[in-house]
C-alpha cells in the first residue's frame, strides 16, 4: 500500500485554491460555512447522529483554502455498513464563489484517494446521485442498508474502494469511531460557562 503524501497540498485550477489536512484553526470557519450551506436544522439531519460525539477517520478530514481562507470542507467517519467496516462521507460544503474553479470534485477525488490509500474498502454517502455518480458512487449495493432515521432510498449511495465489499451487506450503518469526550459545563471566575472534557 502506498501512503498518500500530505505534506504537499494539493494545489487545483491554477492555484485558486489548496486541499490540505483539517486544522484546529479551522473549525469556527468550518462550523459557519456548514451553517450557511445546511442551514440552522443541519445538526437534525439522519447522518448527523452517525457523527455526533465521534472524531472523523485519522487523516481524512479535508480543507479547501484560498488565500488563507476556509473555503470548502469535507470528512469521512467510520462505519459499520450491516456489519462491513466502511466510511461515511459527509458533509462536504463549498462556499458558492469557488464552485466554479471545482473545490467540491477536488475535495471529493482528494479525499478518495486518501481513503484508497489508507487501506479503506468502501464509503458510503447521502446525496444526490447525478452528483456522486462522477466519482463511481451508485445505490446498486446500498438497497438492503439503512440509517438511523429517516432518508430517501435512493439517495444512500455507496462506492468499493475494493470490489466485492458492499456484495450482501445489509442491515442497520452504524457508527464504530472514536469517541470524543464528553463535554460538561463549567464556570469561571467570571461566572462564564466553558466546555471542558469531562473525566468520568
Amino acid at each position: 500500500m502506498t501512503a498518500l503524501k500530505t505534506t504537499n497540498p494539493l494545489v487545483a485550477d491554477a492555484a485558486r485554491f489548496v486541499i490540505r489536512a483539517e486544522r484546529a484553526s479551522d473549525v469556527a470557519a468550518r462550523e459557519a460555512l456548514l451553517d450557511a450551506c445546511f442551514g440552522d436544522n443541519r445538526h437534525m439531519r439522519t447522518c448527523q447522529r452517525l457523527r455526533d460525539g465521534r472524531a472523523p477517520a485519522e487523516g481524512l478530514a479535508f480543507s479547501a483554502v484560498a488565500d488563507g481562507r476556509l473555503v470548502g470542507t469535507l470528512r469521512l467517519w467510520h462505519v459499520s455498513a450491516g456489519g462491513v467496516p466502511a466510511l461515511m462521507l459527509g458533509p462536504l460544503a463549498v462556499e458558492a464563489p469557488s464552485r466554479q474553479f471545482g473545490a467540491g470534485a477536488a475535495l471529493m477525488a482528494h479525499a478518495l484517494a486518501a481513503a484508497k490509500a489508507r487501506g479503506h474498502r468502501a464509503v458510503i454517502l447521502l446525496g444526490d446521485a447525478p452528483y456522486y455518480a462522477r466519482f463511481g458512487f451508485s445505490a446498486a449495493k446500498t438497497g438492503q442498508l439503512s440509517l438511523p432515521g429517516a432518508f430517501e432510498r435512493d439517495r444512500l449511495l455507496g462506492l468499493e474502494l475494493t470490489e466485492g465489499t458492499l456484495g450482501g451487506a445489509w442491515g442497520m450503518i452504524v457508527a464504530t469511531g472514536k469517541k470524543l469526550p464528553k463535554m460538561r459545563a463549567v464556570r469561571t471566575r467570571k461566572a462564564k460557562a466553558l466546555l471542558v472534557p469531562s473525566v468520568a
